[in-house]
């Protein structure tokens, strides 16, 4: 571990100050990344620059398999990640502007900050079906999430659109209030597994919670008053750090009445229009009463705040909407004046060093697109695995540009892998888990037992390119070898599946 002689890094009352090493971001990606850098260069000033008054630390990490990973995301005061490295300084700003010809960024506190080298780490914000709209929530950060909890313990129905983590999450920890889920695809969870997951999954909506309280892993910090409001003065308009994995833990998400579980799924439709009680009511349009309690009622009684007409024609009303239809990567204060390639899907397109297409700045995590040629069972998705398998390998990247030195791929790039829990059951996807870009040139194998585990294997050619597995499986590290390794399997046929057989005594 080499490092330079140290830059000045003036305070922030300066009018600029200078660092070998900017890092923008206080989520995963970014702290992950400045965490390295420190560690590589223990004599230079690391910069890390934040709109948020707490950053995202990775805690209890554990290497389950060679590429998949467990971990707690705790929300920490920067005052913690300074002094466990002493060469991190962090500054609670956002940035206005990024002036690439002349290396350097301006932080919304009016001071400018230069250096050598940068990584963006900005992630992403909310996809909102409508802005401004006081009605409509979307879950994003800390603050975001305690003000939907404030919410709902008034609350005697909601709407969420959108199917991605946040919605399956909320769907099925929300209890004592009535929920309509609109989703735009024909199962729930489609960008997570197929119809049949989705399907048994579902079944857990209906049977009551379990009443063991998983204790909550991530220590949750405040600050004071005084400084919560200078801090919403100094960042009014920018984002906090994405939430955790576990970020509902702690939170009491229950509405008004006394049940479990009372959830509607409302498929293949989306956001049509949204109507205020009193423009409701001048339009004469009637809505649905909660499609559980039809009965003969054909109109619903009950007056609401809001009302959402959907693309399938019904309207339902409810207290307030959540929006969890996905995010979008917060390229926004870096693009004024600079010339950055992008990807198709708005973020910053980098190469397999993590480099930006303009010189002396890399990107990681939810911000940045990978415009590499992927290895064959790999493919991005924002998630907090990869967020900080980016932030760490930027870091190294970053390390060897400035000391000339060559750097191969990080193994975590060569199969896609990820472990979390919905509806309470732990999932691991693997590869190719849901087909993606095979085509019609492939099969599945299945096995389920209700209410116990749910196992897909995806193949194609007699090797295997993907799996999904809910439930404790203990198959992860045997199929995770069998994707990496790509051995024909044509011999084993079903019995790869047969419960009564042990297939790990098969590859040992």
């Amino acid at each position: 571990m080499l490092g330079k002689t140290r830059m000045a890094l003036a305070c922030p009352s300066s009018p600029i100050a200078a660092a070998k090493f900017v890092v923008v971001g206080g989520g995963i990606a970014g702290v992950t990344c400045a965490e390295q850098l420190a560690i590589h260069f223990p004599s230079e000033d690391i910069l890390l620059v934040t709109a948020s008054p707490v950053i995202k630390a990775v805690t209890n990490f554990k290497q389950v398999s060679k590429t998949l990973e467990e971990f707690d995301v705790e929300e920490q005061p920067s005052t913690i990640l300074e002094k466990r490295f002493p060469n991190i300084k962090v500054l609670e700003s956002g940035v206005r502007q990024l002036k690439t010809t002349e290396n350097c960024i301006l932080t919304e506190d009016g001071n400018q900050y230069k250096y050598e080298k940068l990584c963006l780490c900005a992630g992403a914000k909310p996809k909102l079906i409508s802005e401004g709209n006081p009605y409509v929530l979307g879950i994003r950060d800390t603050d975001s999430a305690q003000e939907f909890q404030k919410q709902l313990t008034k609350a005697k129905r909601i709407t969420i659109i959108g199917n991605g983590g946040i919605a399956l999450e909320l769907v099925y920890e929300i209890e004592g209030c009535e929920v309509i889920w609109a989703i735009k695809d024909k199962a729930i969870g489609n960008a997570f597994f197929d119809a049949g997951a989705a399907e048994f999954l579902t079944s857990e909506l209906t049977s009551k919670k379990s009443d063991v309280i998983i204790t909550c892993k991530r220590t949750r910090y405040t600050i004071e008053e005084s400084e919560k409001e200078a801090s919403a003065i100094a960042s009014a308009g920018n984002l906090g750090s994405a939430l955790g994995p576990d970020w509902h833990e702690g939170l009491n998400l229950k509405g008004t009445k006394e049940f479990s579980h009372k959830v509607h799924i409302e498929t293949m439709c989306e956001i049509k229009k949204i109507y205020h009680q009193e423009e409701f009511k001048q339009m004469k349009k009637t809505s649905l009463p909660f499609p559980r309690d039809c009965q003969d009622k054909s109109t619903d009684k009950d007056t609401w705040p809001v009302y959402v007409e959907l693309t399938n024609e019904k309207i339902y009303g409810c207290d307030f909407i959540v929006s969890a239809t996905g995010v979008i990567p917060n390229i926004k204060p870096f693009l004024d004046g600079n010339n950055f390639m992008l990807g198709e899907d708005g973020g910053l397109k980098v190469d397999d060093h993590m480099h930006t297409s303009l010189p002396n700045i890399y990107a990681a995590g939810d911000i940045c697109t990978a415009s590499w040629q992927p290895s064959p069972v790999w493919q991005q998705m924002r998630l907090w695995t990869q967020a900080r398998q980016m932030g760490n390998y930027a870091a190294k990247c970053m390390a060897a540009d400035t000391l000339g030195e060559s750097i191969d791929m990080d193994f975590s790039f060569e199969l896609f892998a990820h472990v979390t829990k919905f509806f309470n059951f732990k999932v691991v996807l693997l590869g190719k888990y849901n087909a993606q870009g095979l085509g019609l040139d492939h099969e599945l194998m299945l096995r389920c037992t209700k209410g116990q585990e749910y196992v897909k294997v995806v193949m194609q050619n007699g090797r295997m390119m993907g799996a999904i597995l809910i439930g404790e499986t203990n198959l992860e590290e045997t199929f995770e070898n069998l994707i990496l390794n790509q051995m024909n399997l044509s011999a084993y046929g079903e019995d790869l599946l047969d419960p009564s057989i042990d297939i790990e005594d098969y590859f040992d």
